[in-house]
């Protein structure tokens, strides 16, 4: 009986201790969606990537084509309103990078 308990014991320990890091990662990325920074226009990589706040001030540019916001970009992170680009900050949702790309 001993030794079935003991089963028991390592089995959950087992799997408790591989689903810790997933658990970790759901519970860091709600935490860490309160700490990101707005992203500041004026930001040099902002600023080399033609980042603009609301998207149809982009409609000058080049790569811009109606309907292109953060937040139908493969790049936009919807947790917590990042970008792969800008780990650091947040994103208006209703922005525009030069990077945009359509999510699959």
């Amino acid at each position: 009986m001993a030794n079935e308990s003991r089963r028991k014991f390592m089995r959950h320990t087992l799997l408790g201790m591989a689903a810790l890091p997933l658990g970790m990662g759901i519970l860091s990325q709600r935490a860490f969606a309160q700490t990101l920074t707005p992203l500041d226009p004026e930001n040099p990589q902002a600023k080399g990537l033609n980042y603009v706040k609301v998207a149809e001030e982009a409609a000058g540019h080049p790569a811009y084509e109606a309907g292109e916001h953060c937040a139908n970009c493969a790049l936009f992170q919807e947790a917590n309103n990042g970008c792969a680009l800008f780990p650091q900050n947040s994103v208006e949702p209703n922005g525009w990078c030069q990077v945009w790309a359509k999510k699959p």
